[in-house]
This record gives C-alpha cells, sequence and structure tokens, in this order.
C-alpha cells in the first residue's frame, strides 16, 4: 500500500494520499488546504485518486475539498450525520465570513454509516463512526493502519467545544471503537505524528 502524509494549511492538517501499489488507483483523507501540492503529490506517486474520502466537515479538514474533487473526478464520501449537521452549518459560517463570495462545498457522491467497506481494487477499509469531536466524525481502518481524524492523536484526543461536540461521546467512540483494534495498529491522525493503538494505550493522559 502507498501512503503519503502531508501537512497543510495555517492548521498543520494531516491530508493522507493512499494507493494500491498494483493498480495505481486510491483515495485522499481529508483535504484541508493547499491544493496544487496534493495534486502534484497525486501526480508524483502516478495515481489515479477514485474516492476522496472526509474524516469529519470542518474546514480545516475540506477546504481544498472542492478543487481537488474538481481536479480529479473522485468522488465524495462522507458520514451521513456530518453531511446533514456540519456542511451546511460550514457553508453558511464561511458565506458569512466572506460577504457571500465562498463557494460551497460539493454535495457528497456516498454517505457512509458506521460498517461500511470501502474497496477500492485490492485496498479496504472499514468506516468507524467515533462522533464526539463533531456529530458524524469517522475513522478509517484497513491494512493495519488507522485514519483517526480529530478523535485520537498522539498523547491526545480531540477538542469537544465546537457545535455538535461531546466529550463523553469522543471517550466512548475511543475505548469503545479505537482502543479495541490490535495494539500494533498504526494511527495516523489529522494532526500531529502518527502513534500506534498500543503506544496511545499506555500512555494517553486524556483515556
Amino acid at each position: 500500500m502507498i501512503l503519503n502524509a502531508l501537512v497543510v494549511g495555517p492548521f498543520g492538517s494531516n491530508c493522507y494520499v493512499v494507493g494500491s501499489e498494483k493498480s495505481r488507483r486510491g483515495l485522499i483523507v481529508d483535504p484541508g488546504a493547499e491544493s496544487k501540492r496534493i495534486l502534484e503529490t497525486v501526480n508524483d506517486l502516478r495515481l489515479t485518486i477514485s474516492l476522496i474520502l472526509v474524516t469529519h466537515a470542518h474546514i480545516d479538514h475540506i477546504g481544498a475539498l472542492a478543487h481537488v474533487k474538481e481536479s480529479t473526478g473522485a468522488e465524495f464520501a462522507i458520514h451521513e450525520a456530518e453531511a446533514k449537521a456540519s456542511l451546511g452549518m460550514f457553508s453558511r459560517m464561511m458565506s458569512s465570513m466572506t460577504g457571500g463570495s465562498f463557494s460551497q462545498p460539493p454535495e457528497p457522491d456516498r454517505l457512509l454509516k458506521d460498517g461500511d467497506i470501502i474497496d477500492i481494487d485490492d485496498l479496504s477499509f472499514k468506516v468507524l463512526h467515533t462522533p464526539g469531536h463533531s456529530p458524524g466524525g469517522i475513522s478509517l481502518y484497513g491494512h493495519g493502519v488507522l485514519f483517526s481524524g480529530d478523535t485520537l492523536f498522539n498523547c491526545g484526543i480531540g477538542r469537544t467545544d465546537f457545535p455538535g461536540g461531546s466529550s463523553e461521546q469522543i471517550i466512548d467512540s475511543i475505548k469503545n471503537k479505537l482502543l479495541t483494534l490490535p495494539d500494533e495498529t498504526s494511527v495516523y491522525p489529522g494532526h500531529g505524528p502518527s502513534t500506534t493503538i498500543g503506544e496511545e494505550k499506555r500512555g494517553n493522559p486524556f483515556l
């Protein structure tokens, strides 16, 4: 599996470009900013992007979504609860801040729910609904790797003071959905360095 991590934008968000070594098809997780750099990485890796997956709809994770989707022709997938709760709110907020000049994010091509499987040739990932940071936040698990969005960080957890956030929910999501994965699972979060499930079990002060 091809896995390339980019730190993008003023919030230092992690964007992941993932692909099949056999077919050279793949997906992008959280195109938060710097669409040109993301697309250059895709070209350098000689990948065709079939899907753009957003772990949650905060600005620092979807800022480059429209341009990347338009440039790649890929489908856009997000959890059904996040599409309802956050995409519209985000659009209204940005429109008010920019005097109505902000372009609305594209409509999702695929609405996800807990337990869905995303298959791209020999790649297969399971969708884990992990609310708490946002109502429809998700993590993506497969091939010994977890993309945890803003749910679980290296020695941290996502903040819960945004609209729709819940400290109880995020702890429940982490303990019942993420810490049940094998200790050796590599965790690639929405911000900061990677970690493993075992390391977070042993040393995360929030857990």
